[in-house]
Order: structure tokens, then sequence, then C-alpha cells
């Protein structure tokens, strides 16, 4: 009988999952050295941090949040005052929902709804910078400075370093934070369609911050480069609640896509692990010299999937080779990872990296590959739906109930991504199903025609400069539309270099499907934006 496509790593013990408490722990490890760091030229040691959580979340309890007020809206980008602030309210026993500054006013307000948010965090510069008006009670973070008491900083002085860990958890009420206990909402970045709240509890982030650390063996010496917004589940997940409860720092810049700044950051913190999505890599590829990377160790990428050629590209330039990960907001976010060759777990380096795979699951996560049909189990090597379980995977979406029936089944997530699993247990992803059109009766993927031009156009950007998507065609039920901006090669040249890569005359379009834009539509977390793409290719293609 066949082997089913089923890939699982035994997680080694017990998850900690009390992050609040773990947060404690090792702010007192970390003592007086550096603990987190932003590019305003803001410092914090492990006890100072510990010392400002713990005075803000008084501040918070007495002076801003009413008892009944479980969610509460954060707008900040990444900076040591948006990592204190999520912090704070952990410590305070509420949910941080990190909102997403890079969307419309109608879908942060949308967001605030969801989940019945009545405060929102945030600064006075943010808020200038947007220009929008919220749903919600604005706090400003600058204005509750004067709002701190000798006795709050006394208190906080006090459970910081005098008491003993127990003792302190107890005063403190972190005792009676739940494994279940919600830790954030975030809402899915919208790709593909309206945002849905995802709620993560401290199990679920935390399983997946130490299941990171069984890969990646974080050391003390580590610092995490810290530019994915708090707002997107890898961010919050690893750079802000990761960094801060493993025994490494972190560092933090607002804006992923400011190579510059993020050169001179890393450089001045000595970063070694850097995470993000291709997009990012493309810009730090030719802004960033490489003596301020020079300490780097790990990249790591996910979101969009990392062409050879820029893999090859970043490595000969700073020494260091990107590896994939995998996952999703529902999934806490991380659910595979390769793993850096000098920071294998144990055996060879290969047993746990694989080019052209995202990884292995992590310690604890099953990954399985099940029919697109009809859902049953596949074998190895044989491409089908990716479905996922452990201790990452959410509860179900913020109030949507039916949605969530749909995506969880039997303790499985259904991902909504196509891939397979190598004998090996390596998953490989192929494609989202939603980025696949039906032509002919067959299923023709838009990352092999994307990544396959790519290919030809043999370019290093500094951003993306072509998304496949389709659009409804009367004849054949999809037409594949090429989006793209100004190109070294006319679209019969590549056309001719699709066909002599082997791609089938079906995954072919035609010439007049390929169309010049100014820009290919992105979200503020480095994706590829699915539902704007689909709606640009819409709109040019009615007007021609």
């Amino acid at each position: 009988m066949a082997k089913p496509a089923i890939s699982h790593t035994p997680a080694l013990g017990e998850w900690d999952w009390n992050l609040p408490l773990r947060l404690l722990r090792f702010c007192r490890l970390k003592g007086a050295l550096n603990k987190v760091a932003d590019s305003s030229g803001v410092k914090l040691s492990g006890m100072d941090l510990a010392i400002r959580t713990l005075v803000l979340q008084r501040i918070f309890q007495r002076d801003i949040l009413k008892s009944d007020e479980k969610f509460v809206g954060v707008l900040l980008p990444p900076t040591v005052a948006g990592a204190v602030a999520n912090f704070s309210l952990a410590m305070a026993k509420r949910v941080a929902v990190n909102l997403n500054y890079t969307v419309s006013e109608t879908i942060i307000n949308k967001c605030i709804e969801q989940a019945g948010i009545k405060t929102v965090l945030t600064s006075s510069k943010v808020m200038e910078r947007m220009g929008i008006k919220l749903d919600a009670n604005v706090v400003y973070l600058e204005d509750l400075k004067d709002k701190a008491t000798v006795a709050d900083k006394l208190a906080s002085v006090f459970a910081a370093k005098m008491l003993p860990l127990p003792l302190a958890s107890r005063w403190l009420g972190l005792n009676k934070i739940h494994r279940d206990d919600i830790l954030t909402v975030i809402f899915t970045s919208g790709s593909t369609g309206n945002p849905k709240g995802v709620p993560l509890s401290m199990l679920n982030v935390s399983s997946n911050i130490q299941g990171f650390d069984q890969f990646i063996r974080v050391k003390e010496s580590d610092n995490f480069l810290g530019v994915l917004p708090f707002f997107h589940s890898f961010g919050f997940t690893v750079t802000l609640w990761g960094a801060a409860t493993l025994p490494s720092s972190a560092c933090y810049h607002y804006n992923p896509l400011e190579p510059r700044q993020i050169g001179k950051l890393a450089e001045a913190n000595k970063s070694t692990v850097v995470l993000g999505t291709p997009t990012f890599l493309r810009t730090y590829l030719r802004r960033i010299e490489p003596e301020q990377f020079k300490s780097v160790e790990v990249v790591v990428v996910g979101a969009e999937k990392m062409p050879m050629s820029l893999s090859d590209a970043f490595e000969a330039r700073f020494g260091v080779r990107p590896v994939e990960g995998y996952g999703t907001t529902e999934l806490s976010p991380v659910a595979a990872v390769n793993v850096p060759p000098d920071r294998g777990t144990s055996g060879n380096a290969k047993d746990w990296l694989r080019d052209g795979s995202v990884g292995k699951p992590l310690p604890g996560v099953s990954a399985r590959v099940v029919s697109l049909e009809d859902g049953s189990p596949v074998e190895m090597n044989c491409p089908g739906m990716i479905q996922i379980s452990g201790p990452n995977v959410m509860s179900g979406y913020l109030n949507q109930p039916e949605l969530s029936a749909k995506v969880l089944k039997d303790g499985w997530y259904e991902t909504g991504d196509v891939g397979y699993i190598d004998e090996d247990g390596f998953l490989f992803i192929t494609g989202r199903q939603s980025r696949f059109s039906k032509i002919g009766g067959e299923m023709v993927p838009h990352i092999q025609i994307e990544e396959s031009i790519l290919v030809i156009l043999g370019e290093e950007q500094d951003d993306l400069t072509v998304g496949v998507t389709s659009v409804p065609d009367e004849k054949k039920g999809e037409r594949i539309i090429v989006l793209h901006k100004a190109l070294t090669k006319s679209p019969s040249e590549i056309l001719k270099g699709l066909t002599a890569m082997g791609l089938p005359n079906l995954f072919l379009p035609s010439e007049d499907s390929f169309i010049q834009v100014d820009a290919i539509p992105m979200l503020g977390t480095g994706k590829l934006d699915l539902r704007g793409l689909q709606q640009l290719a819409l709109d040019k293609t009615s007007s021609s």
C-alpha cells in the first residue's frame, strides 16, 4: 500500500505557554544588557524593558482601560514603544489587536467593529501621517508619561527585580493566565478577500516560538532585525514575542522597504536573524552594503515563493543563503521551515534543509496532503491540498463560526495552498488554490508561469515586476493575464522562452494578454495583493 503524504516533527517537551511570565524571566536574565532598540535611537536593557512594561500596565489598568475592555487596538509601527504597548496589554490580561496601518480607514474601522474595540493606543505622529478618524477612543502613548506615579515606579521595580519569580507571578496575577487565553487577534491581510479576525492563544503563539527555537536554536548573542509590522503574524510571533521570550534581543524599524536605514540598524545592533519576504530581500540586495549585514547568520523568508535566482544573488552578496519557511496567520503563523546548516538540530544538514522546499513541520506540528477532488489522502510526491494540525492552529475565526467550519476539519486546518510532501518529509508549495485557472479542464498554475517569466527576464529587481492572474473568458472559461512593469524582453520573446522551458501550450498567455502597469499591487505585509491584481486585470481588459 502506498505511503500517505504526511510529515510530522515530534516536540521535545511540554510548551511553556505563559508568555508574560516568560517575558519577565528573560528580561531578568538579560539584566543590564540590551533587549530592545529601534531606529529612533531608543534602547532598553532587559531590566528597563520589564520595568517600563509594568509601569505602563499599571497606567492602563488604572487610568485608560475599563474593566470590561478585553480587546484593545494598537496602531503603532514596529518600535520599542509598540513593543512595550503589546507587552503591557498582555501583563494586564488584555488582548492586543494590532491594526494594519497600510489599509483604508474603512477597513480599519471594520476591524475595530468586529473585535468590539473601544480604545486604540497610538501616537500623534501616526495619526497625523494617516489622517484618519477611528471609531474608538484614541489614546496617545506620549500623553501617558506624566501619569506614572512614584508608587507605579517603585512597585514595578520591586516586581521586576526583587521579588522571586513565583511570588512576582502571583503578585502580578500572571499565575491566573491559562494556555487557551487569547493573546492577540490578527486580521488577515485580505489578499484574497475581506479581512478576518484570527484569535491566537497563549499556547498557539508560545508553541510556535519554542518550535522555531528548537529548529533554529536561538542564542543569547542573536539579535532579531524586526522590520515586519506587528499586525503581521510573523512579526508579532517571532520578532516581537519570540525575541522577547528567548535569550535574544531585537531592533526595530517602522518601514521594511527602507533598506538604507535598515542596513544601518542591522550594523549598529549586530543583527544575526533577518525575517522577511522576497519583496523585502530584493530591496536589500542592491541598497544594503555587505558590511552592514556581515553579522547576519539566518535569513528566513515566507509569504511568497522565493525564486532560486534571488537566493543565489543574496548569498553571493551577503554570504548567507536565505531559507524558506511556510505558514499562515491561522497557524500562528509558522508551520514549516528549513534550517540553516549551522543551526541544524542534529544529524546532517541535508536532513533539515532542501532548496525549493519550505522545510519540515515545526516540532509538534503535522502536515498532510489530500486530494483536491474528494479530500482523500494522497501519496508522497503527489500534489494536493495542504492541511496542518498542531498546537499552532487557531481555534476559529473571530465571531465567524460558519467560516471557521469551512477550514477547520477534525483538528486539521485547510490552508488553501496546493503542494506535496516528498519521501523525506519536506513540504513543497506549488501554489494557492485561488492561484490556479481551470482552462480546457486542466488546472493552470499562475505561480509557475510567473516564476518562469522571471527566470527568462533574468534580472535582479528592486521590486516585483510581474504578476500573473486571470479574467473570465467566454470561450475558455478563464484567460491568463500577465501584468508587468517595463520589461527588457518583448512578450513574443518571453513566450518563446516559456515554450523552450517546456511549459504546455495551455499555460501560455497570448501576446495581447501582457499588459503594462505602473506598479504590481502589493500588501503592506510584503505579499502580492491577489485581489488587487485580479481587479486591476479586470479593469485593464474591460477598457481595452
